[in-house]
């Protein structure tokens, strides 16, 4: 799909950017397990930070198809930092279209240059792929004052919280009413405010630089400003803003694959055995061949995702779609990536082995493969 002047502009100087100082920092972060601040700051300067940020609050307000490409680079030079740039944006974009003047006008403009940094707080230990079953509570109570009802006390546990530790502002989703899953309701946390606890950072199999933690609320009061969404509207809200988001994911899929891709091409034609390159082996350039038309593919459904959703389409189905098999190929992709390298593959030597490691989350985060399937079936038959 053909992309305009501007955006394969965009493209590659965010291309550029995760060559030259996204990727020389990966082995180390996943190493560590510590997120790239640096990296984060340099993103801010090319105002990849203000995606989904309205120009009159400092931001780009790009499309969604030049929101898919940035992520497709970023994730080329790591995943973990291209996550971290989807979950600010999601909680950028919450504030963006649900927020009123004064919410707009109070966290958007900084966070457009980067800081503070976005959650996006859905998850729970019991409620993953049914995010009804939260327990999450927001009780509106009086101030204290004499004012009745001006604000909110929240308890509860999120869990799976991509920039868990670093953000500095909360999109939390919870219910005015624990027993009614239909009282959802969408608020803007600030991170410091009391009560307001960071749980464990996980060690994951993957994604190990990207912040994931939990965040336990305790009493955590916050004025009745805060407040997105009408009560009872904010899994609605988080349905439509996750539907953009897997695009994001998917192009997340589609350059990590990417680069897989490369290393494997590259290493195939330095590599040899029985006296030739094993490019020359018929096995390994079927499974380069093969690797290539996935990848393809899945770069296709997701721009045509993006590029349908660009122009007012509904794109339930299709961002599923892109998402399922953008994620499955990410995994294939990288599987055979390594399989090429042979024992080298297997060893930290080599950036496939992480790539590897990273795919899978591809396939669970911000919707399952499972539910992607299941979305997509419901919009096929109903």
């Amino acid at each position: 799909m053909n992309l305009s002047e501007e955006q394969r502009a965009i493209r590659d100087v965010v291309r550029e950017f995760a060559v030259e100082e996204i990727r020389p920092t990966a082995a180390e972060c996943d190493a560590d397990q510590t997120f790239p601040e640096d990296v984060w700051d340099g993103l801010a300067d090319l105002d990849m930070t203000s995606l989904t940020v309205p120009e009159e609050y400092g931001g780009l307000d790009v499309d969604r198809l030049t929101y898919s490409v940035v992520n497709e680079e970023v994730a080329y030079g790591m995943l973990s930092v291209a996550t971290a740039l989807s979950v600010h944006s999601l909680a950028t974009s919450c504030i963006a279209e649900f927020g009123d003047e004064d919410q707009k006008e109070r966290w958007l403009p900084d966070m457009a240059e980067g800081r503070p940094v976005g959650a996006f707080a859905l998850s729970e230990p019991q409620a993953g792929s049914n995010p009804a079953e939260m327990t999450t509570e927001a009780k509106r109570v009086e101030r204290g004052d004499g004012h009745a009802g001006d604000e909110y006390v929240i308890n509860g546990k999120k869990q799976w919280i991509t920039n868990g530790e670093r953000s500095g502002v909360v999109v939390l989703f919870a219910k005015t009413d624990r027993e009614d899953p239909r009282s959802v309701t969408q608020f803007v946390v600030p991170k410091d405010a009391d009560g307001l606890e960071v749980g464990k950072k996980e060690d994951k199999l993957g994604l190990r630089a990207s912040d994931t933690t939990s965040l336990i609320f305790d009493d955590v009061r916050i004025p009745a400003e805060n407040r997105l969404t009408e009560e009872g509207k904010g899994l609605s809200a988080a349905f439509h803003i996750l539907t953009g988001g897997r695009i994001g994911i998917a192009s997340q899929s589609v350059g990590l694959a990417q680069s897989a891709l490369d290393e494997a091409v590259a290493y195939a034609q330095d590599r040899e055995q029985f006296d030739k390159p094993i490019a020359d082996i018929q096995t390994v350039r079927h499974k380069l061949a093969d690797m290539k038309t996935q990848l393809e593919a899945a770069r296709l459904l997701t721009r045509d995702a993006a590029r349908r959703d660009d122009e007012g389409e509904s794109v339930e189905m299709a961002a599923s779609m892109a998402k399922y098999f953008a994620s499955e190929a990410a995994v294939d992709v990288t599987n055979e990536a390594v399989q090429i390298h042979g024992g080298y593959g297997y060893t930290t030597d080599f950036d496939v082995e992480r790539l590897y490691r990273d795919s899978k989350i591809t396939t669970i985060y911000e919707g399952t493969s499972e539910i992607q399937k299941k979305v997509i079936a419901r919009n096929l038959l109903e």
